[in-house]
């Protein structure tokens, strides 16, 4: 299957829908997200805040009749270590399920890779499931390496 998207662009807020239906659309963001008409409100909020954050883009690869393939949101970081760097943070990678494979994910992340660049990040990391094997050969493929253990502590609401 070729590859076959139109552009890469900012997301809408009028893509919320696809993208929820994409972050859903497999076993573990199943069980976290909520794709349902209307969206909950919560979607509309982060979209908001997103949106109006500068150090912080939710980006989508769409394709044809404005059909969202893939999505991705990338957060630009400043630390203290690496000198005060800055470092990139790409979260919730998702292609749709009939493009998986098409390329159109490794030309996402390609595009992140050189937004980072071009922000003047010194790194680009990423976290993916464990419960993901295809994603962490697909992330190796790329050229990231699991070089740190990753640890996340869940907050109750």
């Amino acid at each position: 299957m070729t590859t076959a998207y139109s552009t890469i662009r900012p997301a809408r807020a009028s893509d919320l829908s696809q993208i929820v239906a994409m972050l859903s659309d497999d076993p573990l963001g199943a069980q976290r997200e909520r794709f349902e008409t209307p969206l909950p409100s919560s979607y509309h909020a982060a979209f908001d805040a997103i949106v109006q954050d500068e150090n912080n883009e939710l980006v989508v690869a769409e394709g044809e009749e404005a059909a969202i393939l893939a999505v991705l949101q990338i957060t630009f970081t400043p630390y203290i270590t690496h000198q005060g760097g800055w470092r990139a943070t790409i979260e919730g990678v998702r292609v749709i399920r009939d493009f998986r494979g098409s390329g159109v994910g490794r030309d996402l992340l390609s595009w992140a890779i050189n937004r980072a660049r071009e922000r003047g990040c010194q790194l680009v990391q990423l976290t993916t499931d464990k419960q993901r094997p295809e994603a962490l050969r697909f992330y190796e493929s790329l050229g990231f390496v699991a070089s740190h253990e990753g640890m996340k502590l869940k907050l109750e609401e």
